[in-house]
């Protein structure tokens, strides 16, 4: 629950800037202000200010001072943000002014964007829309971040909740008219054929692939092949700087080397891993084939790579995760007097001189962009989102396969399954099924 204590913390990113931002929240912003000798602030007019350490008078900085009076703010409270000059050295005297101030403590982790939520200024999707922005590194993550966080999401699941309250309220009705056969029985015909368009949806929605997921934390494309094929020297042209340790021994790569790339604004990992052979003796050997097979089933795409210049090797068979993409590539093509013959939808490269890779790069931003190409409608993009429609979809099945007999039961799925959509926002309340019931059937009358 929102606390009664004022909390401050840096706002922008630690280290040397032209402007920090330290945000004050609480009901004793206002009086934070008097106490660094910044004069009176009218609302949302930056005002540039000197601050002073309350204890000793000493001059601080001088900065920008903004007032965002509650309820109009990002937290609902009153809020106070000082713009102060980006040194270490003002940052910490600002901080250390205000955490000797009475009433004042340090805020928690995430604390901001909590009381936002209970004051009702945002629900729990914007907030992981809000987090996801924060975190996002691509432009495709930036764009799908910013949609759920102005509250795409929020809208879907907000219309199925009431979707799903209608439907109990019509239940609740068949309850309280049970003595009244037609009526009860139109009730639950009404209310089975509402939670069946709803199950379709979200069915539907679920069915993406992890299409929101994957964009979120980034696609997982795995190097593998035999050993000295030039995994290692892709990787680094992929990453376009020395990320893994390149050598004409074979072998070289043990464990696992990832780089993060943006391709064409989607996130992707590589990742870079010991060749696969059939016959290795070595425990070390043996263990790095086994993290090599285990990182590429949990891929979504596998660059098989081998060498121009030794015959040709197969994949393993069911390499890759489920639905898993495979891409064979022959290496080395430069060492060979003349083109080599490549089989059909086989890529031929060079690493060291560079040829092929454009072919790649391109076949592999196909298939990226077919994975995660999106209709322009939000997408599931945690795993709580994800596991709580789940749950929802397991109620309404449950519902549809029950008895139409047991009213009572019949509630009970429901209520079980506008428990787990409400808390995909945060929002929960039996009042919003009595003020339905109340309205649509005159019940009490």
């Amino acid at each position: 629950m929102p606390s009664a204590d004022t909390i401050f913390a840096l706002s922008s990113a630690p280290g040397m800037a032209g402007v920090a931002v330290i945000r004050i929240s609480g009901p004793a912003a206002a009086s934070a202000a008097g106490l660094f000798g910044i004069g009176r602030l009218e609302p949302r007019h930056a005002r540039l200010a000197r601050i002073s350490s309350p204890a000793t008078g000493e001059p601080i900085d001088q900065c920008l001072a903004i007032r965002f009076p509650g309820p109009n703010s990002f937290t609902g409270e009153d809020i106070l943000e000082l713009h102060v000059h980006g040194g270490r050295a003002v940052i910490a005297a600002t901080l250390n002014a205000l955490s000797q101030m009475p009433g004042l403590r340090l805020a928690e982790a995430g604390e901001f964007t909590r009381r936002a939520f209970h004051n009702g200024k945002l629900d729990l999707t914007e907030a992981e829309g809000l987090a996801a922005l924060l975190a996002a590194e691509t432009e495709v993550q930036r764009r799908q971040a910013l949609q759920i966080a102005n509250g795409a999401l929020r809208d879907i699941y907000e219309t199925w909740r009431h979707d799903l309250i209608g439907a109990m309220s019509l239940i609740e009705a068949a309850l309280d008219f049970s003595d009244e056969g037609d009526v009860a029985d139109t009730a639950t015909a009404q209310a089975r054929q509402q939670v069946a368009g709803l199950r379709s949806q979200i069915g539907t929605h679920l069915n993406d692939g992890r299409r929101g997921e994957i964009l979120r934390d980034g696609l997982k494309v795995v190097l593998a092949g035999p050993p000295n094929a030039g995994k290692s020297s892709l990787l680094n042209a992929l990453a376009r700087r020395d990320v893994a340790i390149v050598s004409p021994e074979a072998g070289t790569t043990r464990d696992i080397v990832e780089a993060r790339l943006d391709l064409g604004g989607y996130p992707v990992i590589v990742s870079d891993t010991a060749g696969i052979r059939g016959d290795a003796t070595s425990p070390i050997e043996l263990e790095g084939i086994r993290r090599s097979l285990a990182r590429s089933a949990e891929s979504d795409i596998v660059l098989w790579l081998t060498d121009c210049t030794a015959p040709m090797v197969d994949p393993p068979e069911n390499i890759g995760g489920d639905g898993a993409s495979l891409v064979l590539i022959r290496n080395k093509c430069d060492l060979l007097p003349n083109p080599p013959a490549i089989s059909p939808g086989v890529l031929a490269i060079s690493t060291r001189t560079g040829q092929g890779l454009a072919t790649l790069i391109d076949r592999l931003g196909h298939l990226v962009r077919s994975r995660l190409a999106t209709d322009g409608g939000p997408a599931v993009s945690t795993a709580r989102q994800r596991a709580l429609l789940v749950d929802t979809c397991q109620n309404l099945d449950a519902f549809l396969a029950g008895k139409a007999s047991a009213p009572e039961l019949r509630a009970e799925d429901l209520r079980l399954a506008a428990r787990s959509i409400g808390r995909l926002t945060g929002r929960v309340d039996v009042e919003d099924v009595l003020d339905r019931v109340f309205s649509a059937f005159c019940i009490g009358k």
